[in-house]
Formats: structure tokens, sequence, C-alpha cells
């Protein structure tokens, strides 16, 4: 299934142990041209340790909107909110009818592997593909 959009993170699968093995696949790729890919740490203290081993450079250089640790699209008003005809692949932990946004958006709940692999392929695909 094609996505328009892919959110890893926030205060459910944002943790430091999350992203270390998201980087591992989208390390020296790009994410897909169709994606908007936003990322956010679940803590300040997630973000400044991922900051200083460089894992968030990694999904910098691949195309990611960072952003600093808030609830972000996940409750629907603000950073990665999705409209109409959105199709989004969330770590988040709720998925239900507007609660990212649009009503006539479709959310589907991943692990954070799955959500990295999905925003590299412009699809929802099996993460070993790059593992």
């Amino acid at each position: 299934m094609k996505i328009t959009d892919a959110f890893l993170g926030a205060c459910t699968n944002g943790r430091y142990e999350d992203f270390i093995e998201s980087s591992k696949i989208i390390k020296g790729k790009k994410i897909h041209p169709n994606v908007n890919f936003v990322v956010i740490p679940a803590s300040r203290n997630v973000y400044n340790r991922l900051m200083k081993d460089g894992i968030l450079q990694i999904f910098a250089d691949a195309g990611a909107n960072i952003e600093s640790s808030n609830c972000g699209p996940c409750f629907g008003k603000h950073m990665g909110v999705v409209g109409r005809g959105t199709q989004m692949i969330s770590s988040s932990n709720r998925n239900y009818i507007g609660r990212m946004g649009s009503r006539d958006a479709r959310i589907f709940l991943a692990s954070p592997i799955t959500v990295t692999a999905a925003a590299v392929a412009g699809e929802i695909i099996d993460p070993r593909k790059y593992l």
C-alpha cells in the first residue's frame, strides 16, 4: 500500500533504541520523494543523546523532518497533521478516525522499523528487506 506520510516517535516508540534500530534501515538512503517523514524523539533527553551520537544526522541526511520532543501529529494539531486523502504509517499508539487530522485520512500503525522502511520505499513493506 502506497503512503504519503510517515511518523516515527512521540511518547510511544520514540525511544533511543527505536531510533538506533531505525537508523540502520535509513543510513545511506533517501526518503521516498512522495513521502513526508516526520521524526520526533520521545523526550528532550532522548533528542540530546541522538544528537550527540550522530543518529539524528542520519535521519536528516535521508531527508526526514526532525522535530523537538512534543506530541506532534499524534493528537492532530501540529507538525505533520494529515490532510484529506493522506495515507500515513505511524509508530504512535492510536489511529481512530480524525485523531491525527482529517477524518478522511487513513492511518496505519506499525513498529518503528516498519515505519522507517515504508518512508524509504514509499509503501508499506516488510522492513527485513533493509536489514
